[in-house]
């Protein structure tokens, strides 16, 4: 927005003044960064004031019984805390975005449709003043409108380029296999996948946050790549017109995951819930399939994907076994603390997975 308002009082300005500015503002790396910048001061302004009224409302986490003793001392802590990382989001990618993009309106509305899900997942649990909001097959039902509209938007006008069916594959120059008719289904398992693997990694402070932190830095590059022609080409990228200015978006993100940190990590003063944890999921997924790094996304990801993995083995050998279970508990980060470990350095140790992850994955780019 604010580009373009530059442009509108062109007139008012010294040609000088103009003419920097706009190639300032042409740049996606500047905007990246201020819209990163942005987000990040949105967060520490409002959060302080975000919280109390949130203890003011009595919007307090109810923590289930069956996960780890100590975590009862949690009980009460606001959440619904992803209503201030989605605020800040949108309003800095409105900020420093070309809203001309049909990359950007697609990932705002997977973002803001996920996280209004989870919203009302959260109120229904506070309502009912326990942990229980919709069923699984009520939230299913809901994600699924939202990603045939994402699809739907996306194969209409485009959005994946050329190579609209194909698949990028990690470490590979040329092979790009056609999902064909399969491309819908694979969207919608790829967002939903991705929104209720980070949803499961949110059950420590500051873990899932960071995780989105890290892997949101990781596919700005990526988007930043996927946009550029040269470097498309260079590194056998798949190419998709207009794609960089995800990386503004993508930006957003990070920075607003870096403000919300300030104030989730140990101890939280408060929990973006399902209202974060769903949005920022899908708004990552539907990334991921724009510039058709849906396969790199499960390594760059690969903490979010360990973690549900970790739930369906403990499920999966609980039916299967008799009883018998593979973890302690899962998700994967109780087994760790049950094992011993304090809650900061399983933070600490899993976001560090994370950053190995992510350079993998971006290491990939030239090991091909």
């Amino acid at each position: 927005m604010i580009p373009w308002i530059l442009y509108l009082v062109r007139d008012l300005l010294p040609a000088k003044v103009f003419s920097y500015a706009a190639n300032i503002f042409s740049y996606v790396t500047f905007r990246t960064a201020i819209a990163a910048a942005t987000a990040f001061i949105l967060c520490l302004l409002f959060g302080p004031r975000f919280i109390r009224t949130l203890k003011k409302l009595k919007l307090g986490q109810h923590i289930r019984l069956e996960g780890p003793e100590h975590h009862q001392t949690k009980s009460g802590t606001p959440t619904m805390g992803g209503l201030l990382v989605v605020g800040a989001i949108v309003i800095s990618t409105f900020l420093w975005c070309g809203l001309d993009s049909g990359h950007i309106w697609v990932a705002l509305l997977s973002l803001i449709g996920f996280a209004a899900v989870g919203a009302y997942d959260d109120v229904q649990k506070l309502l009912k003043k326990q942990n229980k909001g919709l069923s699984g097959r009520e939230k299913l039902l809901a994600l699924t409108i939202i990603c045939l509209l994402v699809a739907w938007l996306t194969l209409y006008f485009g959005l994946r380029g050329d190579e609209t069916s194909n698949l990028a594959v990690p470490f590979f120059k040329n092979w790009r296999p056609d999902v064909g008719i399969f491309l819908i289904p694979w969207i919608w398992l790829v967002m939903v996948g991705t929104s209720n693997a980070v949803n499961l990694t949110d059950g420590l402070d500051g873990l899932a946050i960071g995780g989105i932190l890290i892997v949101s830095v990781t596919f700005a590059v990526l988007a930043y790549v996927a946009g550029h022609v040269v470097m498309a080409n260079y590194l056998f990228v798949p190419f998709v017109g207009g794609a960089s200015e995800l990386a503004v978006f993508l930006g957003s993100m990070a920075g607003a995951s870096l403000g919300f940190l300030w104030f989730n990590a140990h101890p939280a003063e408060v929990f973006m819930g399902d209202t974060g944890s769903l949005g920022l999921g899908g708004a990552l997924g539907t990334v991921a399939i724009l510039i058709h790094q849906e396969l790199l996304l499960v390594i760059a990801g690969g903490l979010f994907v360990w973690e549900a993995l970790s739930v369906i083995l403990q499920v999966g050998s609980y039916k299967l076994r008799g009883g018998k279970r593979v973890f302690r508990m899962a998700p994967f980060h109780h087994h760790l603390e049950l094992g011993g470990l304090k809650e900061t350095k399983v933070v600490i140790r899993l976001w560090i997975m994370a950053v190995v992850c992510s350079l993998v994955a971006l290491s990939s780019l030239k090991l091909r």
